[in-house]
């Protein structure tokens, strides 16, 4: 069965209440065991190959990184400032950039990747796939089938003491899911403040030749250029690469030289600034000045959890070579560049980036400038698009439209309600605060936050999955809690000054994402109370008034005979239909944490013991397709003929898909945490998209069966 997915193809999130399980057993599979990997990690195998995919990735990775000179200056409060608090302050920058960029990024975190996707939600489903820590309701929730096949489940190694602790805390297990998805929450709003600050920024230039322009005409143009970039979305991430890296080759090679430019001319002892003395100077000079300082600071930074979280789009090597070949050099010769102006020029600080250009260049650095600003906007729009995919394929989101973008590579997609949302959010954050400070005061709160976050996950992937030396562990907790811990005190300062604009977005979205996750987690924990033993279906089956009637039925499930039993709507549809069809198959859809699962391990058939009942698991990865049509039915149906000893060719003229469409029914008995989590959770359910109709299942032959479940 082919699996590649066509361009502008609807990506399957799941089936409706009783159709889809997350597994978070402890197993691994192989990269190399995932035939559906995508091209352009093919090409990376080669010189050539990882050569070509550095270049397309600085139109997509790289865009909110290597453009943070826009605004870094400008963003800072900075007083009367003399020759050596711009020594302290690129002392910094630089540092910041080696150990955060260079260090915590490219040489570990990308190897923390979960078979080729990244950022702090991978990390998550990462360690579940270690630990069983997906359960946060009192009632552990074990998702292991006997249906999956036993070269599934190989690397079993005896967990660790802190794995083990996770494992039996509820609290830790929510702990660490809260942390899980305030992480995702604060990268969607980078994705939201990326395109405003960058944008703005750029567009700002045109008030050098022209003052006469007001903030209101600029602020104007910079929402009318965002509305563009997210129009044109929906053709694809590769389209985008292939238009945006030649702009942003252009300004990451055009930067640096104006940078050595102003190096040569104002301050060519710069570099001297990178010994680590500077940075002591500065804090025993300025002491909370100089702390205070650390929330403009922290936006050089800016962008570099993408490269973490688009590794889905590219790979590894290519992304490693792209940074520290070209994007690491480049900005540290910039800030370089603007910080020996500044030393010449000191209250040039609020227009930092235009004033270090040579004025028969300001015009085309303005252009290049603008252009590059809507390619740092797409890093962080393409980063969302693939955080958002992985948390509904997961089941931790309620469902929303995904769309495949390229025939090659599965890692990009589009979500229109994605886009338009984070559209309408960046137009209002430009509109409403479009003073730069105050949306840098924003943009600092959520930088530091996302790396702070993928910093104490990578820390449990040490601790939990590579067995990392204790040394090792704490050298490198040291020395990443300590900086960012630092940055995270300063920019909280600014919380009243813009700082809040993130955390009420990620309030807003980590609430949607625990109600949904919850609920759904009470709908199985009542399937597993009230399950149908295998016994109790042979008697329904075997009862005389049961009808069996010509066709072949798919009953969705997402609880399988794995000693459990069956979902209860099982025994509702057949005690009050009275028929079925001669042939069940108890279907269930499997989103195992991992990108993509080999067809060779995708479906599972088995007969069950009655007459006509089969069992079906079918198991997905996030990053895979899924289609209950065509092919899908072709093969079940060949398996059961191995079965049956017969040819059932007539079936596919007579198939139905039955699933369950529960409801809570929730009683005075339950707590007032329940009544609103559950009822928050109807809601969401009542207004979200249908499983079956993503998957692929015709109208016609869709039946829904109603049950009420007891909260």
């Amino acid at each position: 069965m082919d699996h590649t997915v066509g361009s502008n193809e609807e990506v399957p999130v799941a089936v409706d209440d009783n159709a889809v399980t997350v597994t978070n057993s402890r197993f691994h599979i192989a990269r190399s065991s995932s035939p559906s990997s995508s091209c352009n990690r093919q090409q990376g195998t080669n010189k050539s190959g990882t050569v070509l995919l550095a270049y397309k990735s600085l139109g997509v990775v790289f865009g909110g990184l290597v453009t943070s000179p826009l605004y870094v200056y400008p963003s800072m409060a900075l007083k009367s400032p003399t020759k050596d608090d711009y020594l302290g302050i690129y002392s910094i920058m630089f540092w910041t950039l080696s150990l955060i960029g260079v260090v915590k990024y490219a040489c570990i975190a990308l190897k923390a990747d979960d078979q080729g996707e990244g950022g702090t939600f991978a990390l998550y489903s990462l360690l579940c796939r270690h630990m069983n820590i997906g359960s946060i309701t009192s009632t552990s929730v074990n998702s292991q089938s006997s249906l999956s096949y036993n070269n599934l489940h190989q690397g079993f190694e005896k967990p660790s003491r802190l794995g083990m602790f996770i494992e039996r805390s509820l609290i830790a297990r929510r702990v660490l899911f809260f942390i899980a998805i305030l992480g995702m929450c604060m990268l969607i709003g980078d994705g939201i403040l990326t395109p405003a600050i960058s944008v703005l920024s750029a567009m700002d230039g045109i008030r050098g030749p022209f003052p006469e322009f007001s903030n209101s005409l600029v602020e104007a143009l910079s929402a009318l250029v965002l509305v563009v970039l997210f129009l044109v979305q929906k053709y694809g991430t590769a389209k985008v690469s292939f238009l945006f890296s030649p702009i942003m080759g252009a300004w990451t090679l055009t930067t640096p030289l104006i940078g050595i430019y102003n190096i040569i001319r104002h301050y060519p002892t710069i570099f001297k600034a990178i010994s680590p003395h500077y940075i002591y100077q500065f804090f025993s000079r300025n002491g909370h000045e100089g702390w205070l300082l650390l929330n403009g600071m922290v936006l050089c930074i800016t962008g570099s959890e993408a490269l973490f979280a688009d590794l889905g789009h590219f790979d590894r090597p290519s992304i490693q070579l792209a940074f520290l070949s070209f994007i690491y050099p480049s900005l540290v010769l910039t800030y370089a560049g603007q910080t020996a102006y500044l030393i010449k020029n000191p209250n040039d600080h609020n227009d930092g980036f235009y004033k270090f250009i040579p004025k028969k260049l300001y015009w085309p650095m303005f252009v290049i400038a603008s252009l590059a600003a809507i390619v740092a906007s797409q890093s962080l729009i393409s980063a969302t698009f693939s955080v958002i995919k992985q948390s509904v394929v997961l089941d931790y989101f309620p469902r929303i439209k995904i769309v495949h973008t390229s025939s090659s590579n599965e890692g990009q997609v589009y979500s229109p309600e994605t886009n338009y949302t984070l559209m309408v959010l960046c137009v209002a954050v430009i509109l409403i605060f479009g003073e730069g400070k105050e949306i840098g005061n924003a943009f600092g709160v959520v930088i530091i936050l996302v790396m702070l976050i993928t910093t104490l996950l990578l820390i449990l992937v040490m601790i939990v999955i590579w067995k990392t030396p204790p040394l090792l562990v704490t050298l490198f907790s040291f020395i990443f809690l300590t900086l960012e811990t630092f940055y995270t005190t300063s920019v909280f300062t600014k919380i009243k000054e813009g700082g809040w604009i993130p955390f009420a977005i990620s309030l807003i979205l980590a609430f949607i994402m625990f109600g949904w996750f919850y609920g759904r987690q009470r709908k199985l924990q009542y399937e597993l109370t009230h399950k149908l033993d295998i016994n109790h279906l042979k008697t329904l089956i075997s009862d005389p008034s049961l009808q069996r009637v010509p066709g072949l039925c798919f009953f969705y499930t997402n609880i399988q005979d794995r000693g459990e039993g069956f979902t209860p709507v099982l025994g509702h549809y057949l005690k009050n239909m009275k028929s079925i069809h001669e042939l069940i198959v108890l279907t269930t859809l499997r989103y195992l944490l991992v990108p993509k699962v080999g067809p060779d391990k995708r479906y599972v058939v088995k007969p069950l013991g009655p007459k006509g009942v089969y069992v079906c698991l079918v198991q997905y990865g996030y990053a895979d397709s899924v289609s209950l049509q065509g092919d899908f039915v072709s093969q079940v149906i060949s398996l059961i003929e191995n079965f049956e000893g017969r040819e059932m060719g007539n079936l596919n003229e007579a198939v139905v898909h039955v699933r369950g469409k529960t409801r809570f029914y929730v009683s005075k008995k339950c707590t007032r945490f329940d009544r609103f989590m559950l009822g928050f959770y109807e809601f969401m359910h009542s207004n979200c998209r249908s499983g079956l109709p993503t998957l692929g299942v015709p109208l016609q032959q869709r039946i829904e069966v109603g049950m009420l479940y007891e909260a």
